[in-house]
């Protein structure tokens, strides 16, 4: 079964942090644009930081490794999902606790420079984060659990299939009879 869910969250993270980062390098909106697609209305006269390569570049750098790895997971669970399902959920987990770090570092680099409303946009953005997390792993349980009762079923036929065999074979021999299974030239008649 392919992780339909995993693969849609990761598309769309991958997707919200690449327009981020590619927003935040935009020469006429910058860090102050990104924040309003955040949700944050910003106003340009007092913050004269926000437009400083020393803050645009680490900020669209951290953004877009965010993007790529969230493009990871993506990638991972098309191709890899039925292999190994760990691999993507490390992946997963590294992108999510990025990403985490990245709005973190937002929320103290704009309490530092004053911004308000910034604190509930990103709870917001968190909650978010954390939510399509926990779908994930959701989806990922629900997978191994079914992979694990296939195995159990599959076992367990196996198991009586084996469990029937040696009940045939021990009638026949206690019986004398050769066993109609398996070929009579093998049969001592023992």
């Amino acid at each position: 079964m392919r992780p339909i869910l995993t693969s849609f969250l990761a598309l769309h993270w991958a997707v919200v942090f690449a327009l981020l980062a590619f927003i935040c390098v935009d020469g006429n909106r910058g860090v102050a644009g990104a924040l309003g697609v955040l949700g944050v209305a910003v106003e340009n006269n007092h913050l004269v930081d926000l437009d400083n390569a020393a803050v645009v570049a680490p900020l669209a750098i951290a953004l877009l490794v965010v993007a790529v790895l969230f493009c990871w997971v993506f990638v991972e669970s098309l191709v890899n999902a039925a292999a190994s399902l760990d691999g993507v959920d490390s992946v997963a987990r590294t992108a999510f606790i990025s990403a985490s770090a990245v709005l973190s570092l937002i929320l103290i680099g704009g309490a530092a420079q004053g911004i308000n409303g910034l604190f509930m946009v990103v709870a917001v953005q968190l909650t978010a984060l954390l939510a399509s997390y926990v779908a994930m792993l959701a989806e990922r349980r629900s997978a191994l659990a079914g992979m694990v009762l296939r195995e159990a079923e599959s076992s367990a036929t196996a198991h009586a299939m084996a469990k029937g065999a040696a009940h045939g074979s021990l009638l026949s021999r206690i019986s004398g009879r050769p066993d109609i299974r398996h070929d009579s030239s093998h049969w001592d008649g023992h």
